[in-house]
């Protein structure tokens, strides 16, 4: 349960990524935490995993729409 441990750690981590290669390699690395936990998921089927799936999911949405930008307008 490892895993859970560092999920629950990068959930409570200060999310201020001021450059963009921190931004990628905090997406990479919650992308990486998501994954592991849904393997963990698949055998336990235990709910409280799928919510800080979720958590992680929120937080690593936010970071990409981050890294996107804002699109150009005419």
């Amino acid at each position: 349960m490892d895993i859970i441990k560092k999920g629950e750690e990068f959930e409570q981590r200060k999310h201020v990524f001021k450059t963009t290669s921190e931004r990628i390699k905090a997406s990479r690395e919650v992308k990486d935490l998501i994954l592991s936990l849904n393997e963990v998921y698949k055998q336990d089927k235990d709910p409280a995993i799928m919510d800080l799936m979720k958590r992680l999911t929120t937080i690593k949405q936010k970071i990409e729409k981050r890294l996107k930008g804002r699109p150009l307008t005419s």
